[in-house]
């Protein structure tokens, strides 16, 4: 069963322990954004198919990337789209979005997806 937009952005708002949904709203819509870039093929549409409708659209109309970005330069483009943020806070967006993200998908398809990405990125999805 597929989570609704609204227990996805409650979710975020938890973990990134954001004082609004605005706030929560905001980040998913930022990180999702760039990690649709990132990602192609089924395992981006999978991904989509398992998030809610909202987040789904967000991550699989992405503008596409010119380079696939290590984790640390995702971190810093997420704070540079993110009003007011540095790269901690942004480290903390993207770390409180990918783990909802990650909790819609089942460890194969977690699996496909960390293969997409250049290494390192399992930290961000708050996998050890």
């Amino acid at each position: 069963m597929v989570m609704m937009w609204d227990a996805f952005l409650s979710a975020v708002q938890e973990r990134g322990e954001y004082p609004s949904r605005q706030e929560a709203d905001r980040a998913t819509r930022v990180v999702l954004g760039l990690l649709g870039a990132h990602l192609v093929g089924s395992v981006r549409s999978e991904l989509a198919a398992r998030l809610p409708e909202t987040c789904a659209l967000i991550l699989l109309n992405p503008l596409p990337a010119a380079e696939p970005l290590t984790p640390q330069r995702f971190v810093r483009a997420t704070a540079a789209w993110i009003e007011g943020a540095t790269e901690e806070t942004a480290k903390w967006d993207v770390s409180a979005v990918l783990s909802v993200v990650v909790d819609s998908a089942d460890e194969e398809l977690t699996r496909r997806v960390l293969l997409q990405l250049p290494p390192g990125y399992d930290t961000l999805f708050g996998r050890l």
